[in-house]
């Protein structure tokens, strides 16, 4: 049987800067929470650059990258170094014409665990995804390395019961949500607490559906780069909960933090022993769950 524990962390950080930097300010957090112990480690979603999606604009597809370009050359090799497991939220640009929100599961000794590619993508106010992402293709994955198993997930994807469920059922123990969500400054005031709130519920809600740990790591900081907008103020708030939806450590909504926590694998044995909601699946009455609608 392998190792029971290991200690997972998710940084949050302000990114409303140039690629350049933010690669160099993440890769120094990684070093930071790994030096407080941390053996996996997300950065949050779309880590180079500020939150482009504001806007529909091309020149915003400069912040692609291929695949195992700039972004998993400076993490593997700072994988390696630090012994770590690191998640790399990442925009990728896979062939003209066809981007991915993507992450890099990068294993202790610098080799991919995994890729993934956000499924959902999202079309609202200054969320303007769906311009610069196509769906992702590779599936929901449970990701094996070194220290345990993990499952990538990332933002808009949070929402879906299915994506927590399907990557639950593969084996992930934890499930990492790199995350770039905030408010509409003015919506704040008066959708704001019950905007955050809903976001905190439904991932402890997979937490406790699924007894497994889930672990969000959001951006901070008003992003504000388009005239006549008030930008999007992000709200921070990443938090790590248990398998009964037990918040383990939980940040700010405003300052740059390493979360921790521990990842027990007897405890969650546990908790599905008690609360044995994968025994009781009925998977013979779930066809529908395929359809758009059930008419």
């Amino acid at each position: 049987m392998g190792k029971r524990k290991y200690i997972i962390a998710v940084v949050q950080l302000n990114l409303n800067n140039t690629p350049e930097n933010n690669l160099k300010k993440c890769m120094d957090w990684v070093k930071k929470a790994a030096a407080q112990g941390a053996e996996v480690i997300s950065l949050p979603e779309l880590y180079s650059s500020h939150y482009f999606c504001q806007s529909e604009d091309v020149d915003n597809f400069k912040y692609a990258e291929p695949l195992y370009s700039t972004s998993f050359e400076a993490f593997s090799a700072l994988a390696k170094e630090l012994g770590v497991v690191i998640i790399v939220p990442f925009f990728e640009r896979r062939m003209a014409g066809v981007y991915h929100n993507s992450a890099y599961i990068i294993d202790t000794d610098g080799t991919e665990a995994g890729l993934y590619r956000k499924m959902h993508i999202p079309d609202d106010p200054h969320f303007y995804e769906k311009f610069y992402f196509t769906p992702g293709d590779l599936g929901f994955k449970n990701n094996p390395t070194k220290k345990g198993n993990i499952g990538t997930l990332i933002c808009w994807d949070q929402w879906y019961p299915e994506a927590a469920r399907l990557t639950a059922l593969q084996g992930a123990e934890v499930l990492f949500y790199p995350t770039a969500i905030g408010w509409h400054p003015k919506e704040k005031a008066e959708y704001g607490e019950n905007q955050y709130g809903a976001w905190m519920n439904v991932m402890k809600g997979h937490a406790v559906a699924n007894g497994v740990f889930v672990a969000a790591a959001n951006r901070i900081g008003l992003e504000k780069y388009l005239p006549d907008t008030d930008g999007i103020e992000f709200w921070g708030a990443s938090f790590i909960c248990g398998p009964q939806g037990e918040i383990l450590a939980q940040a700010s909504h405003d300052q740059e933090e390493i979360l921790m926590a521990e990842v027990d694998l007897d405890l969650q044995e546990n908790v599905r022993q008690n609360w044995p909601f994968l025994r009781d699946r009925r998977i013979d009455m779930y066809g529908n769950i395929t359809k758009r609608a059930i008419d």
